[in-house]
């Protein structure tokens, strides 16, 4: 069976594409939702801050009185609501996030004085009108939008609810990811493997993965290089949101699990990526079930469910920033390239250096360069030659910010 090769943006945009998003929601306190996607627009139900208030311990004064020497009429500590009593010359001694009174403007900090008694100070005469006075409403004020629908929820955003007493809110059902892995040689962790025989590391690897970026991962099995078998268990798990599978959907005499697929249902999204490694690499969708068939070897299949799976499935999960975020780094050593096709080069990023992990040259069998590296850097196809300490875009393995466009590529 032929296929045509989509380059490696393509493929992830195609697929993106054809994401239909999951409409289910529920309700979850407010420390239980990290890491979801929201459901619901959210506005604003308290200004921030909600009044006055002082961002230093020091002095409260009227700009009029600036570099004078001043009366300190009271002092003012946070949770106080305090009244306007200011005269000529006078001053409240204020504490940080200390409500300020209407009768002050600005706020000079106790080491920007001289000549402090208990009773007296004198003021900077270089201080700006308005200096370290937050004002009511200036973050944000009453009905104005504060979270969008689609947010991945991250601690910064847990705080900023918090901050409007908001308890409970509408998130995205989390979805269920099913991973399979094939072949007659996989033998699980727990059992005992030949020397002909090979332990699963593809599918503890991949769930262990995608559980660290927060999704619902469960391995579901491993199936036979058997056509039959193979075409009634897929149709067994079909209650999952995701299909993810590892190996079997090549050319090869015995991968029988693309036509199963595609006896099921499956309508193609694309069948071979110009990437290295993971050129063999599918997604489709068989009625409601998102289709992942990823390679065999076990570095490729890590690297290629990170670089291709996980940006689909945060779109899935209904979130506006899917693709990976990028960072500039400096190449430590010069790398050529062959062939018209994405290269994904894992190495380390080290005070701004990026190292590929052992210059550049690991086997798509391998594992261990995955436990060297941090971060990779992806090179567009074409391109032949990156020279010693260029600048690169690199993508930290275990960086769980997202973007909402695509500008990972060198």
């Amino acid at each position: 069976m032929q296929h045509d090769t989509h380059s490696f943006a393509d493929a992830l945009h195609s697929a993106i594409d054809a994401v239909n998003i999951k409409q289910e929601t529920k309700t979850v306190l407010l420390d239980e939702a990290l890491g979801k996607v929201i459901a619901e627009d959210i506005t604003a139900q308290k200004n921030l801050p909600s009044f006055d208030n002082s961002a230093m311990d020091g002095y409260a004064f009227r700009y009029e009185d600036v570099g004078k020497r001043v009366r300190v009429a009271k002092t003012i500590f946070a949770g106080e609501v305090p009244q306007a009593t200011l005269q000529a010359k006078e001053c409240y001694k204020i504490m940080t996030g200390a409500q300020v009174p209407s009768d002050a403007d600005t706020i000079a900090p106790f080491e920007q004085c001289s000549e402090i008694t208990d009773d007296e100070v004198t003021l900077p005469s270089d201080i700006k009108k308005g200096a370290n006075l937050r004002k009511k409403g200036e973050e944000t004020s009453v009905g104005k939008p504060l979270i969008t629908k689609g947010t991945l929820l991250e601690a910064s955003h847990i705080a900023l609810l918090a901050a409007q007493g908001i308890v409970a809110l509408k998130v995205f059902l989390p979805i269920k990811i099913a991973v399979l892995s094939s072949g007659n040689e996989i033998k699980e962790p727990w059992e005992v493997a030949s020397e002909d025989e090979i332990y699963n590391a593809n599918a503890f690897g991949i769930t262990s993965l995608l559980r660290s970026f927060g999704f619902d991962a469960v391995y579901v099995g491993s199936m036979p290089d058997d056509y039959e078998t193979t075409l009634a268990y897929l149709k067994s798990i079909k209650s999952y949101d995701v299909i993810l599978t590892t190996g079997g959907i090549s050319k090869g005499e015995h991968d029988y699990i693309y036509k199963a697929f595609c006896d099921c249902g499956l309508k193609t999204i694309f069948h071979g990526v110009a990437l290295k490694p993971g050129h063999p690499t599918m997604m489709g969708k068989m009625g409601d079930v998102f289709v992942m068939g990823l390679p065999g070897n076990p570095l490729t299949t890590m690297v290629v469910t990170h670089s291709l799976a996980l940006p689909v499935l945060y779109a899935l999960q209904g979130s506006k920033r899917c693709y990976h975020t990028a960072a500039k780094a400096t190449i430590s050593q010069e790398l050529r390239f062959r062939g018209k096709r994405t290269h994904i080069v894992l190495g380390n990023v080290h005070n701004g250096v990026f190292t590929p992990t052992r210059g550049g040259k690991v086997g798509s069998g391998m594992l261990t360069p995955l436990c060297e590296s941090n971060a990779v850097a992806y090179f567009q196809e074409g391109l032949q030659k990156v020279e010693e300490a260029q600048s690169v875009k690199v993508v930290m393995l275990q960086d769980t910010t997202r973007s909402e466009t695509f500008e990972v590529m060198n």
